[in-house]
């Protein structure tokens, strides 16, 4: 091997030496740089080396900028408690409910809304959707529900009954009342025990003289009557009877037909009448077909007279008499839910008592009712009036 070397140099000795280009000699350099990674790392340098040259010409831009660093804790969400039946009528200041029939009748547009309430159905009924900022009324209780001797069993729970020492139910359960020669208005606000909230805001805003009347479908329906008596509200139990459209206008399971024998009125009433104790009388729920059944309002109004409880309607069954007691209502203030138009029906039942010495109106449990009656109700004194429980316009057959 040494010889072979020795001959070639020996043959290159006196051989000129060969020139070999610049890209030649960059030849190598060149494939080593086109490798991939080579390649990748090289410009990730030259992009370092770049920003680091513009920083030491111009300057870091936000050198001068002031800097803070702190530490963010996010705080666990807390659940709010549910609000309570003032609460959820008193959430916002509502200057313009202080004139309730205002200028010419305008509501503050910001108010409007609509409180639904799901009838046992399916349908529902709705209002303007106005809070009750009334004040709570101080309580002036009623004796307890049921007072002995005023009930008996029934099939689906204790039924009205007169005492056998001549006590009615429409006498012993209604709020005493005592004339003092002035004009007087009783008010019956329905619809009661279907939504908490308002039903909790009628017992506890209006005054203790106002009816209430409550929904028989209600859960938990005893209770509401005993905590309404407590605060000093007598009360009805509403009675469904058949309307015009029935049954695509259905006012529930036990509806009273017109098309009904006595036998199944008489079941139907006894599931009615003993839902719960405590009312001193009745009114209609719907019923327009109903009160044209003369078979029907007979019996209806038999079995209120052998129970010694009394029959109030809305104005549509005035010429039906029966019950151990009966009155009728002369307006319905609230057809129009809007606070212009239930004070103007209030002053409508104002005129008429001044006029004829009592007047009767009756209405559902919308906000905006409630909060109303609440308000009209308190200057009554100042204008002459008295407030009457609803019990008071009644009266006994034959008298």
């Amino acid at each position: 091997m040494f010889a072979k070397r020795q001959s070639v140099l020996a043959t290159t000795a006196g051989a000129p030496p060969v020139r070999r280009s610049l890209r030649d000699n960059l030849a190598p350099v060149g494939r080593f740089l086109t490798k991939p990674p080579v390649a990748v790392t090289g410009a990730g340098l030259l992009l370092i080396g770049a920003a680091a040259l513009f920083i030491t010409v111009l300057g870091d831009p936000w050198a001068g900028a002031p800097s803070a660093r702190a530490t963010l804790k996010r705080e666990a969400p807390v659940a709010a408690p549910a609000p309570s039946g003032l609460e959820a009528f008193s959430v916002g200041a509502y200057g313009s409910w202080q004139d309730l029939a205002g200028d010419g009748g305008a509501v503050d547009p910001a108010l409007d809304g609509e409180a639904v309430i799901t009838l046992p159905n399916g349908a529902t009924v709705s209002g303007n959707g106005a809070p009750v900022t009334a004040p709570r009324i101080a309580a002036s209780p009623l004796p307890a529900a049921p007072i002995a001797g005023l009930s008996q069993p029934g099939p689906n729970g204790p039924l009205p009954a007169i005492a056998t020492d001549g006590r009615v139910p429409a006498q012993a359960y209604a709020r005493p009342f005592r004339s003092n020669g002035r004009p007087r208005v009783a008010i019956i606000v329905g619809g009661l025990g279907l939504n908490a909230v308002t039903t909790r805001a009628a017992i506890e805003r209006l005054p203790p003289e106002v009816t209430l009347s409550f929904v028989p479908y209600a859960e938990g329906l005893q209770g509401w009557i005993d905590l309404a008596r407590a605060q000093g509200h007598e009360v009805m139990l509403e009675m469904p009877m058949e309307p015009s459209g029935y049954p695509g206008n259905d006012p529930g399971p036990h509806t009273l037909l017109a098309s009904a024998e006595p036998a199944d009125i008489q079941a139907r009433m006894n599931w009615l009448l003993g839902r719960a104790t405590g009312y001193f009388g009745v009114t209609n729920y719907m019923g327009d077909r109903f009160a044209n059944s003369d078979s029907g309002m007979t019996a209806f109004m038999a079995i209120l007279r052998q129970r010694g409880v009394a029959f109030l309607d809305d104005g549509s069954m005035s010429r039906r008499p029966g019950a151990w007691a009966r009155a009728s209502a002369n307006r319905i203030i609230d057809e129009e839910q809007n606070p212009a138009a239930i004070v103007g029906q209030l002053n409508a039942l104002e005129a008429l008592a001044k006029g004829s010495g009592q007047a009767m109106g009756t209405g559902f449990s919308y906000p905006v009712t409630v909060e109303a009656v609440a308000r009209w109700t308190a200057g009554m004194e100042a204008r002459g009036l008295q407030l009457a429980p609803a019990s008071a316009m009644t009266q006994r057959p034959g008298r």
